[in-house]
């Protein structure tokens, strides 16, 4: 499966698998945050290059991201609420890219995500 992929590709997710093996929970919420910040980063970047094929692969890879970051949320308290609300207006973001690409939406959950990831770092 790999020779398929780009050297970069490749490396990007031999890395991405390394961590995810090592990793606690919080630690794996943080690389959740830098894959969907990444992913999206791209996506927004390939838009501006024509670059669809990218562009997808991207958004795909933004949407795994945030699905993993959704089906890791649990209980009901307050914070839960905020993250499934939080996760569920990005995902709808991320599909609607889909068809109707926008960058400048992109770059506000990208940016949003930099900063809640930062937070979360700092904290």
């Amino acid at each position: 499966m790999l020779a398929q992929l780009s050297p970069h590709e490749a490396y990007r997710r031999i890395d991405f698998d390394a961590r995810v093996q090592g990793a606690n929970p919080a630690e794996l919420v943080h690389l959740c945050y830098e894959h969907l910040i990444g992913a999206l980063g791209t996506a927004i970047h390939a838009s501006s290059l024509g670059d669809n094929t990218l562009k997808s692969r991207s958004l795909t890879r933004a949407l795994t991201a945030i699905t993993a970051l959704q089906l890791g949320v649990s209980g009901e308290s307050g914070i839960a609420g905020a993250l499934r609300q939080l996760y569920d207006g990005a995902r709808r973001e991320i599909l609607d890219a889909a068809t109707r690409f926008d960058p400048g939406k992109l770059e506000t959950v990208r940016r949003d995500f930099e900063e809640i990831g930062r937070a979360l770092r700092e904290g």
